[in-house]
């Protein structure tokens, strides 16, 4: 049974950082690529970032490109996302991600940014 569990989210000032985190487990983890995506209210929810399976290679969203960072860590079965320069419009639930045979998703966990 797949399951991913988001954590790391909360309130942070213009400026600040904050570092997701999402624990995966009921799948060969190292084998598929992750991914973080966010939602707004009233927004389609949108893709934040993916890190490979191979090789890590990474690509991200136009609006996070220079302030966001994806990564993982295969032998912790774990994905982050480390966020610098957070804006206003940064503030979401978000979601990791990961197609299995289908897509799944966690729980989400809010990040707002507000000062």
């Amino acid at each position: 049974q797949v399951q991913l569990v988001e954590s790391g989210g909360g309130l942070v000032q213009p400026g600040g950082s904050l570092r997701l985190s999402c624990a995966a487990s009921g799948f060969t983890f190292s084998d598929y690529a992750m991914s973080w995506y966010r939602q707004a209210p009233g927004k389609e929810r949108e893709l934040v970032a993916t890190v490979r399976s191979a090789g890590g290679r990474t690509n991200y969203g136009d609006s996070v490109k220079g302030r966001f960072t994806i990564s993982r860590d295969n032998a912790k079965n774990t994905v982050y996302l480390q966020m610098n320069s957070l804006k206003p419009d940064d503030s979401a639930v978000y979601y990791c991600n990961v197609w299995y045979f289908k897509p799944y998703w966690g729980q989400g966990t809010q990040v707002t940014v507000s000062s």
